[in-house]
């Protein structure tokens, strides 16, 4: 008996151990990815295909986390997901502060949605030499404020800064503390909403392609399953196509405004303010050029605007930032 004892004993031990020798050889792949994602249109657009199972069905598990724009930088940088949605001035900027990432996929430029809201009885951005703005200092619409200031021949110094996060400017407008507000959507919406008479006296239409927004990997990441990040990016372009749709365009609306809470009525124009790219033109924007139709040139100007402001010190390598491979390879 004792010797059928320890025999069990011995096998189940052996059981054990090549148990262990096998969870212990598991590849880290089998995690799922972690995507950061927050309230700007082309990143919204993500919940089309987590409602539709796409994912599932593209033999990929991703976990999608919703943040506020600022944080989901912050869970980035600090390794908690392994890719976030991120304008490409603000990848530089991340990145020159130690979080280095590699933009695999486009998702838009902001064609309208990123605006300089002035309070009522201001009509121009000239109108705000000697005024306060509020705008989140370091962020993408810090650059477009100081692109609508230089193209009006006014410089940073022309106007007075008031630090704030994104979501809470529209609440600082309308409480007279400031005299204009640089923001996104829906923020911007909401400020014109909580300021009778204002209006946007400048938004990203006035130079499309100076905010690119788009996915962000980590290097290691991407590296270790670049497989999965590539059937990632063939879900995007199906999600493109249903937005573009006339069919299930009404669809895709109402489960991006579910996400944020809004109505479809309300959201559409939202949408529109955001060129998503189709993959031809998400192609042609990875192409290598000067001047804003491109993503490296769009990133080498705002490279220039963050150390002529002083957003960080040094100048980025911007080359580094891109592997178009994954969009190129579809």
């Amino acid at each position: 008996m004792k010797i059928n004892a320890l025999k069990k004993f011995f096998n189940r031990s052996l059981q054990l151990f090549a148990a262990t020798l096998l969870i212990a050889s598991l590849p880290t792949w089998a995690a799922p990815l972690k995507i950061g994602y927050s309230d700007w249109p082309g990143f919204v657009a993500w919940q089309i295909a987590i409602d539709k199972g796409w994912f599932k069905e593209a033999g990929v598990d991703v976990q999608f986390e919703w943040f506020d724009y600022s944080a989901s930088l912050d869970a980035f940088s600090a390794g908690k997901i392994d890719a976030v949605g991120v304008t490409n001035g603000d990848v530089l900027v991340i990145g020159a502060n130690g979080a280095k990432s590699v933009i695999t996929l486009i998702n838009d430029y902001s064609n309208g949605n990123d605006m300089v809201i002035a309070k009522s009885g201001l009509h121009s951005i000239k109108d705000l030499k000697g005024k306060k703005v509020g705008v989140e200092m370091g962020l993408v619409d810090h650059l477009l404020l100081l692109n609508a200031l230089e193209k009006n021949g006014m410089k940073e110094s022309d106007v007075t800064l008031v630090n704030a996060p994104t979501n809470e400017l529209p609440q600082v407008l309308a409480s007279g503390d400031v005299d204009a507000v640089s923001v996104w959507q829906p923020n911007s919406n909401i400020a014109l909403k909580l300021s009778p008479g204002s209006i946007s006296v400048y938004n990203s239409s006035d130079e499309p392609g100076l905010i690119y927004d788009a996915l962000t990997v980590s290097p290691s990441s991407l590296s270790n399953r670049r497989a999965d990040w590539q059937k990632v990016s063939k879900v995007w372009y199906r999600i493109v196509s249903y937005i573009y749709d006339p069919a299930t365009h009404a669809d895709a609306v109402k489960i991006m405004s579910a996400r944020v809470g809004i109505k479809p009525q309300d959201y559409e124009p939202l949408l529109k303010g955001t060129k998503i790219l189709t993959l031809p033109e998400a192609k042609q924007a990875f192409v290598k050029a000067d001047g804003f139709k491109s993503i490296y040139g769009s990133s080498k100007t705002v490279d220039q605007f963050n150390i002529k402001y002083d957003v960080y010190k040094q100048s980025q390598p911007v080359d580094a930032y891109f592997d178009p491979s994954l969009t190129n390879g579809l």
